[in-house]
């Protein structure tokens, strides 16, 4: 792209595509949600709806009539509708590289908040992994819910972006500064280096011109830049999360139900099983955006 609405120097674009993006905004999470039949085999309406979505917010819900089937075609098949093959198989991921989320009671899988049923506060996905393999797409889908809790928070990571730099533009140069965040290194069970710290921006710009974001709210093992702008622009993006913007969607994934997006700001509030609901996930985690969701795709288009 000759000009870009992430530069910070060419407003005359921000705006023009800020006005375009909020114009039809969504108002709820129900303006999000798409019912289809059968999740492995959307049909064109059903796969035009959910890109749609996708290419205004960033993310959209799917409800299938699959209920608990624990089929892993079924995750796997929607992504790779969006044409997004290249997943992210993390070491706690199962064979097929999708992430089955649930309480884990044995194992080293106990240890890691996403396999428990405490509270997950805002995050994007794989925002400790490398540079060279950033998450810019997942997928949510659920095979079964708690008995209680569970609810996921969302938004838009252009949204975000677009309340902190109508708010100070300064914040945004500053969490695009490459040593904006750190993460440090993992040591492995048995004492070895299994992550190298991982140091980088919060917000970038990928070469096709998309905006990215790599964002963790937590306070433990993470380092910020050593100053007073980043302190102050973190303390800024805390509050609009903190706060009860409109942009932000809450609500329940049921049995057959799922998330498919660009790599939005998420949350997980905590829950609780019992027999008959013991909260099951799958996970994936692509390193493509979806396809027909990129900036000159939807609002520059030549």
């Amino acid at each position: 792209m000759d000009s870009n609405p992430f530069d910070l120097e060419d407003n005359d674009n921000y705006e023009r595509w800020r006005d375009l993006k909020l114009q039809n905004y969504p108002t709820t999470i129900e303006d999000l949600l798409v019912e289809v039949n059968d999740p492995r085999e959307l049909s064109s309406s059903e796969f035009g709806a959910l890109q749609q979505c996708c290419s205004k917010a960033n993310m959209a819900l799917y409800a299938g009539k699959t209920g608990s089937d624990p089929d892993p075609k079924i995750p796997l098949s929607i992504a790779h509708k969006f044409g997004v093959y290249g997943i992210n198989k993390n070491w706690l991921a199962d064979e097929n590289a999708l992430t089955s989320l649930t309480v884990r009671e044995n194992g080293i899988r106990q240890h890691y908040i996403p396999f428990t049923n405490r509270s997950i506060n805002w995050h994007t996905d794989g925002y400790y992994n490398s540079q060279q393999e950033q998450v810019h797409s997942l997928l949510l889908h659920s095979v079964q819910r708690a008995a209680s809790g569970g609810e996921n928070k969302l938004l838009d990571h252009e949204i975000a972006y677009i309340l902190l730099r109508d708010q100070a533009p300064e914040h945004v140069r500053t969490l695009m500064r490459r040593d904006a965040l750190s993460i440090p290194p993992r040591i492995g069970e048995n004492g070895e280096l299994a992550r190298q710290t991982e140091t980088g921006p919060v917000f970038s710009v990928m070469p096709c011109g998309n905006l990215h974001m790599r964002y963790t709210i937590r306070k433990k093992h993470v380092i910020w830049a050593d100053n007073k702008e980043t302190e102050a622009a973190v303390s800024a993006l805390r509050k609009i999360l903190a706060g009860d913007s409109a942009y932000i969607f809450q609500g329940l994934l049921e049995p057959g139900m799922g998330l498919i997006g660009n790599n939005v700001l998420h949350t997980r509030t905590a829950f609780v099983d019992d027999e008959d609901h013991k909260r099951y996930y799958y996970r994936a985690r692509y390193f493509e955006r979806l396809s027909g969701t990129g900036i000159e795709e939807v609002y520059f288009k030549t």
